[in-house]
């Protein structure tokens, strides 16, 4: 390897990290499906301090656009869920009653239910799978209703209502290719594994980018597609058939990230006529090297975890 390559790469790996943030464009689902592109350029949210803002739903709470989305400082070293009023950071709050331990939380994936808002972060710490209901007239206060599924570090759950059952799309961390499915009669209902779990997909295929969403009765799945990076970009996939004991899929196309945030896109979510997205670009500081190392710190040293909080 030459000098000047291997300085680069050592002064990327101190001094360089990822800057994720929240951008949207005016996009419903059928004009995805159809264009197969995002509809024009990003209008990237003004950043936040903090070195992640990501994983982004988007949702109407009594005519109020919200975002819910995973905040990641590093001198914290954990993900939070936080939610924030309108399409800026300005009235951004914490989330409360997911957990009372400090655990990594991420991808608050929420959904409704005649009138009733639900959402499932992720808790893969925890090794749960747990359902929560949002307070409407504070969205900012979860109350749990229950454990989905636990025992294992599931990541990035997805759940949607199709052809008279619920289906719970969901990975395992470090399990590339291994994509594991349950179903219910309903959300009150023991969810029961798909006779091909863990079911062999490909990689951008395995793990959710995003909700599930139903086009002239087709279903689409948004994955993550690590073939470039982690995050680098998301392939919508149709499940083209699926009942407990089949499960078929094949890729559409691709969404590609967008500069200034080039880097990675690894997030899609609906609702109001926008289609809301993630974006990575790199950032250099001096502090990097600190911050990477309080990170290692605070992962290393996990508290004991209480799946019953």
């Amino acid at each position: 390897m030459k000098l000047m390559d291997l300085l680069h790469r050592y002064f990327t790996k101190l001094f360089v990290s990822d800057k994720w943030n929240i951008g949207y464009v005016k996009q419903t689902p059928e004009d995805l499906i159809r264009s197969q592109q995002l509809n024009g350029k990003i209008n990237w949210l003004k950043e936040d301090s903090v070195d992640y803002a990501a994983d982004p739903f988007i949702i109407n709470i009594k005519g109020r656009t919200h975002i819910f989305y995973e905040e990641l400082n590093f001198w914290k070293g954990k993900g939070e869920i936080l939610v924030t009023e309108g399409l800026c950071f300005k009235k951004k709050k914490k989330v409360r009653g997911i957990m009372n331990q400090s655990v990594h939380l991420s991808y608050p994936y929420l959904f409704q239910v005649k009138d009733k808002l639900y959402c499932i972060p992720e808790t893969s710490a925890a090794k749960q799978v747990a359902l929560y209901q949002v307070d409407k007239d504070n969205p900012q206060i979860f109350r749990k209703v229950r454990v989905l599924l636990q025992g294992n570090d599931f990541v990035d759950s997805s759940i949607i209502y199709y052809q008279t059952k619920y289906w719970l799309f969901t990975s395992r961390s470090g399990k590339p290719g291994e994509l594991y499915i349950f179903y219910a009669d309903s959300l009150l209902s023991a969810f029961k594994p798909h006779a091909l779990n863990p079911v062999k997909v490909d990689n951008y295929a395995s793990r959710s980018a995003g909700g599930l969403f139903i086009v002239d009765e087709k279903l689409y799945m948004p994955g993550q597609n690590p073939e470039k990076c982690y995050g680098g970009s998301i392939m919508i996939n149709e499940i083209t058939s699926i009942n407990e004991a089949e499960f078929n899929y094949r890729p559409v196309f691709e969404l590609l990230p967008q500069p200034p945030y080039n880097g990675g896109l690894h997030t899609i979510n609906f609702a109001e006529g926008l289609l809301i997205v993630d974006g990575k670009r790199s950032v250099i500081s001096a502090l990097t090297p600190i911050k990477k190392m309080v990170r290692k710190i605070t992962n290393y040293a996990k508290p004991a975890i209480n799946v019953n909080s």
